[in-house]
């Protein structure tokens, strides 16, 4: 293969690369649960963008302007604007992008950008620590097979500015938005909801509250001891400078009264527990994504959570797997046994701990029974070995074509090197999906034994 040739080739290869004689581009089709087979896909697509001559930074956006092209046809244009995105991410090489979508006048604008659904908020996605390319596109369609809302995904290749950056996936920003997370609009007239709620860094612009129990790390049948970490929610529907002082009290107080009903001596109680304030099975499928991926961020950074107007309690939706699936070597990242809600136990250093609803919702036996149940349909369906397996399959060949994957590591050269915070570094692309593949197998397999014996 051509990744296999000396480097001075790859990169005349590289170099010299086309795209002619590509037919229309086309969305990869959706796996059915007893497909078995590979999946046939067409060469990636890529997107241009240019903002003429000034640098992309972390805020404010700048002027740009992004073409879409299938082979030498342009599909679609757009004016945006561009910054950089992420956290730890911004000290990557390769950078990870949002933009809205303007009009002339630079104001947002909705487009159905690439075929999604109308909006103006968007993200070009740069997997680098990441090698297979493909772990938070994995999710995200393991979420979306069991009808859990998670963005969309498409991959690209990209260039900003004529330079070739390597493969990126195009994403949806997570917002209320009835082909998002479709919730009411938070009116004054009823308060009740929509919110978007997230457990996150503080980011020191008083768009946060704390709640008093939500970090215990101990905990009896009669309420909870053992005060670690405060917890931070962050207000992200209606945001910190929309939401009054009535919403924001409202949802402090629902959050409280979950969390005391929770701790609470009668929590199994269908009447007086927490089931009157949370739609139980969205936490657990929220609980099995994060366990399957063994997600070291899991229930405690990016953690997105939403309510409706009237309604309960909703978790997802889910966010942010580039360093699961075995793919951080601190805080037991990479092993493929033990609970990654007990993250707590193994990094009691770390600054943002997990909440303790996780393990007291353990302590239910309706909760559990329900857990198995949903556990072992999914296990027969979308969550078998068989269809994991061979959506991965189907991921790595999609980024085969035109050399994708190729093209990308001769852009990056990282493959056999470590990038923070890699547990595994293969030599090869194929290793690293061969070692995401192995390492989900195990994880599945260990997951079967500690479910059913819960």
């Amino acid at each position: 293969m051509k990744k296999n040739l000396p480097l001075i080739l790859l990169l005349v290869f590289t170099k010299c690369s086309t795209w002619d004689n590509v037919e229309e581009y086309v969305p990869p089709p959706e796996l059915s649960i007893d497909e078995t087979t590979i999946v046939e896909f067409p060469p990636l697509p890529r997107i241009k963008i240019n903002t003429y001559s000034k640098e992309i930074v972390d805020e404010p956006k700048i002027k740009g302007f992004l073409e879409i092209f299938q082979g030498d046809e342009k599909i679609e244009e757009h004016n945006i604007g561009i910054e950089i995105r992420g956290s730890s991410s911004q000290f990557f090489d390769k950078k990870s992008y949002g933009f809205e979508t303007w009009d002339e006048a630079g104001e947002d604008l909705n487009v159905s950008l690439a075929g999604y659904p109308e909006e103006e908020d968007w993200i070009l996605y740069g997997p680098y620590s990441d090698k297979s390319l493909i772990r938070n596109v994995l999710i995200y369609n393991l979420s979306n097979q069991i009808d859990r809302y998670a963005t969309k995904t498409k991959f690209y290749n990209l260039d900003i500015n004529n330079q070739f950056l390597g493969v990126y996936v195009l994403m949806e920003k997570i917002k209320r938005d009835k082909n998002r997370v479709d919730i009411s609009k938070n009116k004054a007239e009823n308060i009740s909801g929509g919110y978007i709620i997230k457990i996150d860094k503080p980011t020191g612009d008083g768009d946060s509250f704390n709640s008093d129990i939500a970090f215990m790390s101990e905990y009896t049948s009669g309420g909870i001891k053992g005060l670690n970490k405060n917890p931070v929610f962050l207000y992200e529907y209606p945001k910190n400078d929309d939401i009054s002082n009535n919403q924001k009290q409202y949802i402090q107080n629902y959050m409280q009264g979950f969390e005391n009903a929770l701790a609470s001596e009668d929590f199994k109680s269908l009447e007086d527990g927490y089931r009157q304030f949370i739609n139980v099975d969205t936490f657990i499928d929220f609980f099995i994504l994060n366990e399957i991926s063994r997600n070291i961020d899991g229930y405690r950074i990016s953690t997105f959570m939403n309510k409706d107007k009237g309604g309960k309690l909703n978790m997802g939706p889910i966010w942010d797997f580039n360093i699961a699936f075995g793919n951080a070597n601190y805080c037991g990242g990479e092993l493929t046994s033990g609970w990654a809600f007990n993250f707590n136990e193994l990094c009691p250093q770390d600054g943002m701990h997990v909440p303790f609803w996780w393990k007291r919702l353990l302590e239910d036996p309706g909760y559990v029974s329900s857990l198995k149940e949903r556990w072992s349909f999914l296990r027969a369906n979308e969550f078998s070995n068989e269809f994991i397996i061979n959506t991965v399959d189907n991921l790595k060949l999609e980024l085969e074509k035109s050399d994708a994957s190729t093209r990308n590591f001769g852009k990056w050269l990282i493959l056999g090197k470590y990038i923070w915070p890699n547990s595994f570094i293969g030599n090869k692309y194929s290793e690293e999906i061969d070692y995401l593949k192995e390492w989900i197998e195990k994880r599945l397999s260990w997951m079967d034994n500690e479910i059913n014996s819960l």
